[in-house]
């Protein structure tokens, strides 16, 4: 694990450059390098029986998460020798691609301005979120699009990366990236079924913890609940998803700011709320923008935490 100093140095970084840049075009962008090299991989275990499928789709998952832990590993270990002073800078470029915030921030926003536009320019800008089929949304339909992407994606961009960070140190970030990297292209049913099935369960595994945190950022306890009754409320809600991790935001989500959403035929949340109208992915997003400070805050702490405990004395 790197010196507390050094993580924490790096990521504050890192957040500042998320807030100031965003995410570097593509041909610059190391998951996307990862992309590149996974996706052939992943067509040619499709090709196969399902039992061959399974296991090439899974032998290629280890592979390659294996190998960007261990490269991850490798800087981690040669940086630990290096002075502060170009330590925390090399792994400030080592860690930021492992989150993304602001680019999410900017392409919800841009569903709102779009939508402002027009119902086909909302539909065509939310279709940039998601893989399910816009072209029969509304209005309301497309804000809840945005509003459940916004809140799904503040765990897998953020949350997640940070814990992991926490957890095993840069090669635990870069590791959940390459692994939600692979559900992203992966982990779907029909032709992915068999090919794509480890990559959807390892992500589950990793993911349960830090989808947790995330609606504890996220969510506030109703005024008049009890505590108990409030968590009771929120864990039913993320239950309705099929999703065992993103429904947690979600539902934290759609209860906060008080609106409905779902997807047409497979889960509702917060059923008893209205739909989203036009004031609410400002709302959400305003929500999302505290949790994600509240997120790296609480990392820093953390980190600051673990490295005093192990300079004490006893």
């Amino acid at each position: 694990m790197t010196d507390w100093t050094h993580a924490s140095g790096a990521l504050l970084l890192a957040w500042m450059a998320d807030r100031l840049f965003g995410e570097p075009r593509s041909a610059w962008h190391p998951v996307a390098w990862f992309g590149r090299i996974a996706a052939p991989m992943g067509l040619r275990a499709r090709a196969w029986a399902p039992r061959a499928a399974f296991a090439a789709g899974t032998v290629f998952w280890l592979a390659l998460v294996g190998s960007v832990a261990a490269a991850a590993f490798a800087v981690e270990q040669a940086l630990s020798s290096v002075p502060a002073g170009a330590a925390i800078p090399l792994l400030t470029l080592v860690l930021k691609p492992t989150f993304a915030w602001r680019m999410l921030e900017d392409e919800v926003r841009a569903v709102d301005m779009a939508l402002g536009r027009g119902l086909d320019e909302g539909r065509a800008q939310v279709a940039r979120l998601c893989s399910r089929d816009v072209n029969q949304l509304d209005g309301s339909g497309v804000r809840e699009t945005a509003i459940e992407t916004l809140a799904e994606n503040f765990n897998d961009s953020l949350v997640a990366p940070l814990f992991w960070f926490i957890v095993a140190g840069l090669p635990g970030a870069w590791a959940w990236r390459a692994a939600n990297t692979l559900d992203s292209m992966w982990g779907y049913r029909g032709r992915w079924e068999w090919a794509g099935k480890w990559a959807a369960r390892a992500d589950d595994v990793l993911g349960y913890v830090p989808a947790r945190l995330s609606a504890a950022l996220l969510w506030r306890p109703a005024g008049c609940m009890s505590w108990l009754a409030s968590i009771t409320h929120l864990a039913r809600e993320a239950h309705q998803t099929p999703s065992p991790n993103g429904g947690w935001p979600m539902a934290a989500m759609a209860l906060r700011i008080g609106a409905r959403l779902g997807k047409p035929g497979v889960y509702t949340l917060n059923a008893r709320a209205p739909r989203p109208d036009a004031a609410s992915i400002a709302s959400a997003l305003v929500v999302a923008g505290q949790a994600a400070r509240r997120a790296v805050g609480c990392t820093l702490m953390l980190l600051a935490a673990t490295g005093l405990m192990k300079a004490a004395p006893w």
